[in-house]
């Protein structure tokens, strides 16, 4: 079990990384198999844990895949192929998956996704995959997210929080972190508006992506290379509800680089 904890706050926050999970198939019971890698880890659930799992698990379990060879790709697909210098069927998936091209150059196509993200390439991704095979994104992580969650409450009774995680670079910094694309059981954003700092001035602004914390803090004990996707973080008061992901979206109307 990789363990990292803090003292940072009155009650430490402590994060596990769940090992000896199996290779993921489509059709598993991820809520099943993630209680399976919590007794073998010898622990037990509590209430307020929050579990993050990752979207590569999730897409898998969702059969959430696409081979290549199954890709007719079409002109439009076919002309920004040759542009960036890709193979045309993968720029189709790319396609298929996205509301929109925001850039495309140095072989990296930025879109925006049926889920409002914005990322590289759809989220298509092709790593610890057989040549030529893909996973997507889940159709909707928040749904895959309650669905982990019903799961394990339903076993244990303990009322928990789960988080889809994924990696994504971002335009104004080097280097990749994790972000939540799902969420059930929190609230995803807690917000300072209104409160006093203490020198007596009012906040008006700061709202914290507490989901994107708590997902890239898991990232530290999982690893890309550990073959850890699922951990659990003990400790965190988060506040309850019935938030989505998709409240992290930046909306076009305050965005000030779209």
């Amino acid at each position: 079990m990789n363990r990292l904890q803090t003292d940072v706050s009155p009650i430490p926050i402590t994060i596990f990384g769940l090992v000896g999970i199996p290779e993921i198939r489509s059709g598993d019971n991820l809520g099943k198999m993630i209680l399976d890698a919590i007794s073998r880890n010898g622990m037990e659930f509590r209430d307020r844990d929050v579990i993050v799992v990752t979207q590569k698990i999730v897409s898998k379990a969702e059969n959430r895949f696409k081979r290549i060879n199954d890709i007719v790709a079409s002109r439009s697909a076919d002309q920004l192929a040759k542009k960036l210098g890709r193979d045309p069927r993968y720029v189709q998936m790319i396609l298929d998956e996205s509301r929109r091209v925001i850039k495309a150059e140095r072989g990296i196509i930025i879109t925006e996704t049926k889920h409002g993200l914005i990322c590289a390439n759809s989220g298509i991704d092709q790593s610890n995959l057989p040549a030529g095979v893909f996973t997507l994104l889940p159709e909707d992580p928040d749904a895959s997210a309650r669905k982990i969650r019903k799961s394990i409450m339903n076993k244990t009774g303990k009322d928990i929080a789960v988080i889809i995680s994924d990696t994504f670079g971002r335009p104004l910094r080097e280097g990749h972190i994790d972000i939540a694309i799902g969420i059930s059981g929190m609230q995803p954003i807690l917000d300072y508006a209104g409160k006093m700092d203490k020198f007596g001035n009012r906040i008006t602004v700061t709202a914290m992506a507490i989901a994107d914390e708590l997902a890239s803090s898991a990232e530290l004990v999982r690893r890309k290379l550990d073959d850890i996707p699922v951990a659990l973080i003990r400790g965190y008061s988060y506040n309850d509800g019935s938030g989505s992901a998709a409240e992290l979206n930046m909306p076009n109307s305050k965005s000030l680089f779209k």
